[in-house]
C-alpha cells in the first residue's frame, strides 16, 4: 500500500464518520408517531334522536310516556284530562312513570272529547282600515265637509308638508304634533299669514300659500340640519383638541424635559441638604415627581389614542351632515325663490284687478271702452307701465315724492292717510300701520348696513371727501366692527380710535397721511351726529320698481315678518308709488 492509497482510505473513513453523524442527527430530529385510536361508527349504533316532549326519553327507541292527546287514549283519560283542561305531561319527580301535571290550557273547562276532537269554530273580526291623518287634520281645524275644494287642498298640502318634516324615526304623538303644526297650530316653523283664498284671484293665492308654507319648513329644516352640523363639528373639534394635548403631554421632548427638571431640583435639594434625612426626603420628591410624569405620559397616550378613534368615527358622519346641510339649503332657497315668484304673481293679479276695478267707472260713464277693450293704461308712478319699469329711480330723478319716500322720511300724517286707504276698520288700521312701520323699519336697517348714508359738507372731517368715499369709509369702520346706529351715535358704544380710523381710511384705498384734520377723543363721539340715512336714495337703487321681488331680495331675511304686506301687496304698491 503506496501513500495514495492510504490517503484515499483515510479520505473516505473522514466522509463516512461525517455522513454518519449526519445521518443520525435527521433520525433524531424526526417527531415521534402519534399513537392514533381509530374508531368506526357503523349505521344505527348511536340512537336516533326524535322529536321530544317532556313525556318521554328523547334517546330511546320508544316513547316512555304519552305522546297523544287525551282523545287518543280514550274516554277515560280524555274525561280526566278534559276535567282539567289541560294536557298530561311527564314531571321529572314522578317515581312510578308518567304523571299528569297541568301544562298549558287546550280547550275551556268542561269541554269533553267531542269538543277536542272537532275543529274549531270560526270566529269573524273586523278590519280596521285606519285613520285618516289628513282627515283627522280638518277635523281638529274646524273644516266643514261642505268646505270650498280649494281650503281642503291648501290644507292638505299644509299637513303633507308637515309630515314630510317630521322625523322619519317620530312615533305616533310626533306625527300628530306634525299634524297640527300642518293644520295651522301652534307647531309652525316661522310665522305664516296664509292668504285668504277667494275673489278672481283665488288660484294664484292658493298656489302662494301651498309654496310659502313649504318654504317655511324648508328654512326649519336648514336651522335643524345647519345645528345637527355645527353640533357634530363641535364635538369633532373638541375630540381633535384633547387628542392633540394629550399627544403634546405625552411627547418624549416634554416628558425628557420635565425629567430634566426633577432632577436638577433634586440635586438642588441635595446640595442644600445638612443631614441624610433631608437627602432622604428630595430623593423621595424626585422619585414622586417621576412616578407623577409617567403616569401622566400613560394616561396621555390611552387618551390620545381614545380621542382620535372617537374623532374618526365622527368624520363620516361629519361630512355627511355638511351634504345634507347644503342639500337642505339649496331646497330651501328653491323654496324660497317660487313662494317670491308665487307672491309676485298674486301682487299682479290684483293689481290688475285694482286697475281694472278703477277704468270700468269712467268707462261707464264717459261711454268709452271697457276693460276688456284696448286702450290708453293710466300713467304716473303707481301705473303697470312705469311699474314694470323704475318708477322710484324716476320719481328720485325728476324731484317727486311717492309715499314710500314720504314714510321712509318719518312722516307720520302719510302713514295714516296710507293705512286709512287701505281699511275702514280703526283696528285694522292700526295693524296696516305696525306692517308698514317694520317695512320702513327693515329698509332703514339695510341701507344703514350699505352705508347708504348722506353726510354733512361743511363736516371738518366728513366735507373734504365725496359722498362715495365717505361711504366706503363707513363701510371699512363696519368691517372693523364701528358701526352706525341710525341715530348719530356708534352700535354698541364701540368708538374707533385715530389708529382705528386710520385703518378704515387704509381700507378705502385713501392715504391716511393727506389727512388734515383727524377727530379728537370728543369729536370721535359725535361723528355720526349730523350724519342721515339715505333710505330713499338707497330703495331706488335697489328696488326701483317696489316689485315684491326686489323688496325681498333687498330684505333678505328682515322680509319675513312682512306676510301681511306680501299678500296684499297687488294693493299696497300702487298706494306707496303715487305721488304725494
Amino acid at each position: 500500500m503506496n501513500a495514495g492509497e492510504f490517503g484515499f482510505l483515510a479520505i473516505g473513513l473522514v466522509l463516512g464518520l461525517a455522513t454518519g453523524a449526519a445521518l443520525v442527527e435527521v433520525l433524531r430530529a424526526r417527531p415521534p408517531a402519534p399513537r392514533e385510536v381509530r374508531v368506526t361508527v357503523a349505521p344505527g349504533s348511536v340512537p336516533q334522536r326524535r322529536g321530544a316532549t317532556l313525556s318521554h326519553d328523547p334517546f330511546t327507541s320508544a316513547p316512555t310516556g304519552d305522546l297523544r292527546g287525551p282523545a287518543d287514549h280514550g274516554p277515560a283519560v280524555a274525561m280526566a284530562a278534559a276535567s282539567d283542561g289541560r294536557t298530561g305531561v311527564r314531571s321529572p319527580g314522578s317515581p312510578g312513570g308518567p304523571r299528569l301535571a297541568p301544562s298549558y290550557r287546550l280547550t275551556p273547562a268542561g269541554a269533553g272529547a267531542a269538543a277536542l276532537a272537532a275543529p274549531p269554530a270560526m270566529v269573524g273580526f273586523r278590519v280596521d282600515a285606519g285613520h285618516d291623518p289628513i282627515f283627522q287634520a280638518m277635523q281638529r281645524s274646524g273644516v266643514s265637509p261642505a268646505a270650498t275644494e280649494a281650503e281642503a287642498t291648501s290644507l292638505r298640502v299644509a299637513t303633507a308638508v308637515a309630515l314630510m318634516e317630521a322625523p322619519t324615526g317620530a312615533t305616533g304623538g310626533d306625527r300628530a304634533s306634525a299634524q297640527d303644526a300642518g293644520a295651522g297650530g301652534s307647531g309652525a316653523a316661522a310665522p305664516f299669514v296664509p292668504m285668504a283664498v277667494d275673489g278672481p284671484c283665488a288660484e294664484a293665492r292658493l298656489l302662494a300659500n301651498e309654496r310659502c308654507e313649504v318654504a317655511v319648513h324648508a328654512r326649519a329644516a336648514v336651522s335643524v340640519a345647519d345645528d345637527t352640523f355645527r353640533s357634530a363639528q363641535r364635538t369633532y373639534d373638541a375630540h381633535v383638541t384633547r387628542s392633540e394635548e394629550a399627544s403634546a403631554a405625552a411627547d418624549p421632548r416634554n416628558v425628557r424635559r420635565q425629567k430634566e427638571i426633577a432632577q436638577a431640583t433634586f440635586r438642588d435639594a441635595r446640595s442644600r441638604a445638612a443631614s441624610p434625612d433631608e437627602v432622604e426626603a428630595a430623593a423621595r420628591e424626585w422619585l414622586n415627581e417621576i412616578n407623577r410624569i409617567n403616569t401622566t405620559v400613560r394616561d396621555a397616550g390611552v387618551t390620545a389614542i381614545r380621542e382620535r378613534e372617537a374623532a374618526a368615527a365622527i368624520a363620516p358622519s361629519l361630512e355627511r351632515l355638511a351634504l345634507e346641510a347644503d342639500a337642505a339649503r339649496i331646497k330651501a332657497e328653491t323654496a324660497e325663490s317660487a313662494c317670491v315668484a308665487a307672491r309676485e304673481a298674486v301682487a299682479d293679479c290684483v293689481e290688475a284687478q285694482v286697475a281694472d276695478e278703477a277704468r270700468v267707472p269712467a268707462a261707464v260713464v264717459t261711454g268709452g271702452p271697457g276693460p276688456a277693450d284696448a286702450g290708453p293704461r293710466p300713467s304716473g308712478p303707481g301705473s303697470d307701465e312705469e311699474g314694470d319699469g323704475e318708477p322710484l329711480a324716476a320719481a328720485l330723478g325728476a324731484g317727486q315724492t311717492p309715499v314710500i319716500f314720504l314714510l321712509l322720511r318719518g312722516d307720520a300724517a302719510a302713514m295714516t292717510r296710507t293705512a286709512a286707504r287701505l281699511s275702514d276698520d280703526p283696528s285694522e288700521q292700526r295693524r296696516w300701520q305696525a306692517a308698514l312701520t317694520e317695512l320702513v323699519d327693515a329698509v332703514v336697517a339695510v341701507a344703514i348696513s350699505q352705508s347708504a348714508l348722506d353726510f354733512p359738507t361743511e363736516h371738518p372731517f366728513w366735507g373734504p371727501f365725496t359722498v362715495e368715499q365717505d361711504r366706503d369709509i363707513v363701510a371699512a369702520l363696519s368691517s372693523l366692527g364701528f358701526r352706525y346706529d341710525g341715530l348719530g351715535g356708534w352700535a354698541d358704544e364701540r368708538v374707533p380710535t385715530q389708529r382705528d380710523l386710520s385703518m378704515a381710511l387704509g381700507y378705502a384705498g385713501m392715504d391716511p397721511m393727506r389727512i388734515r384734520h383727524w377727530p379728537t377723543e370728543d369729536e370721535m363721539l359725535g361723528l355720526f351726529a349730523d350724519v342721515t340715512v339715505a333710505a330713499d336714495e338707497h330703495l331706488a337703487g335697489a328696488a326701483s320698481g317696489l316689485t315684491l321681488g326686489e323688496l325681498v331680495a333687498m330684505l333678505g331675511r328682515r322680509a319675513d315678518g312682512l306676510a301681511m304686506l306680501w299678500n296684499d301687496w297687488g294693493r299696497v304698491r300702487p298706494l306707496l308709488l303715487e305721488d304725494a
